[in-house]
């Protein structure tokens, strides 16, 4: 498989997971603080915070309103995070590799990209953005189940796949990290209602409420970092998503047939084996910051690993074929001038 290739369909996945979490994070915070009545209604900094590019926002932006935090977060060209810019370096990264991909893909992310496009020149999503985020939502659903369905289960579907939730596990550590400390509750909030929308907002940001009372029941702090950190199947947990990223790694390397662990393995076995081993008790002990400051940086690695160990894997093979060329040649033409000299 071309290094091109897995480049490619690896950050368009990436792309078009960030644009989702992106507009569900949009999508649970304008619910949470709807009415100009709301306690949290000036709550807006801390998704800039949770997509990690709030110094880039301040340099641009004078204040955190709702207003500028969703032309930030949904249509800026100069953030390269926001859904706008997402979706478009998707369809770019899909664009170059379209003769490998089922048509139904491009088809389906070029709607993705029109239906982006079209919002961008209007204000509405940046007064109502529910059915934009909805939409965006469901545009990346649908995107997923074409993957999974037409695309053949090989090398270039792993990379797909293994794109989605290295970018899904950092964001559920972010929103975790930023989340988790500003919702704390003061003494007095303790199981009151603000306390409870609180939690539930977390919770919907990785569309896991439900799925936490299905296991957990009443709202818990602890239990609520332990379900988006450490459970083993929940599909947006951090723990979830390093062991699928795992088994992308292994089927390639199946594939490809090679013998020794490369790095990027080696890492995600790492993350992974820390992740199974640690209970919420010894995070919260240790600081929930530090921990998750550790897993991002662990995730941070993993990609520059898969980059190192497949994308610049052509390029280097290239390189090292055109050095032993070149140094075969350079023995051919001492041998001659030998075999010249000889002969004189």
């Amino acid at each position: 498989m071309l290094s091109r290739v897995a480049e490619s369909v690896y950050w368009m996945s990436r792309y078009v997971e960030r644009a989702e979490n992106v507009a569900r994070f949009v999508d649970v915070n304008y619910n949470l603080t709807l009415g100009n009545t709301s306690p949290l209604r000036e709550q807006w900094s801390p998704l800039v915070y949770t997509t990690g590019d709030h110094q880039d926002f301040e340099e641009r932006y004078s204040q955190a309103t709702r207003e500028n935090v969703l032309q930030f977060l949904l249509f800026d060209s100069e953030n390269p995070n926001s859904i706008l810019s997402c979706i478009s370096n998707a369809r770019e990264a899909a664009r170059t590799v379209r003769e490998v991909l089922p048509s139904g893909i491009w088809e389906q992310l070029n709607r993705f990209y029109l239906l982006v496009r079209d919002a961008s020149k209007t204000d509405a999503p940046i007064h109502q953005p529910y059915d934009f985020c909805d939409s965006v939502r469901m545009a990346s659903n649908l995107l997923i189940g074409i993957q999974d369905s037409s695309m053949l289960h090989d090398e270039a579907w792993s990379f797909v796949r293994a794109g989605r939730f290295i970018e899904r596990a950092d964001k559920t550590s972010r929103i975790v990290d930023v989340q988790y400390f500003l919702l704390l509750p003061k003494v007095r909030d303790v199981g009151s209602t603000i306390d409870v929308i609180r939690w539930s907002s977390l919770l919907k940001s990785a569309d896991a409420l439900n799925m936490y009372r299905r296991s957990h029941g009443r709202l818990a702090p602890e239990k609520v970092a332990q379900f988006l950190i450490l459970d083993p199947i929940f599909p947006r947990s951090i723990r979830f998503c390093v062991a699928q990223v795992e088994d992308c790694m292994k089927r390639v390397k199946h594939g490809d047939g090679a013998g020794e662990d490369l790095p990027s393995e080696k890492l995600t076995a790492q993350l992974l084996n820390r992740l199974e081993e640690i209970t919420i008790e010894e995070i919260i002990d240790q600081g929930m910051h530090a921990f998750i400051d550790h897993v991002q940086g662990a995730l941070n690695l993993l990609g520059s690993a898969i980059h190192n160990d497949y994308f610049n894997a052509q390029a280097e093979r290239l390189q090292a074929f055109g050095q032993s060329q070149s140094q075969t040649q350079t023995t051919e033409t001492e041998t001659r001038t030998t075999e010249t000299v000889s002969q004189s």
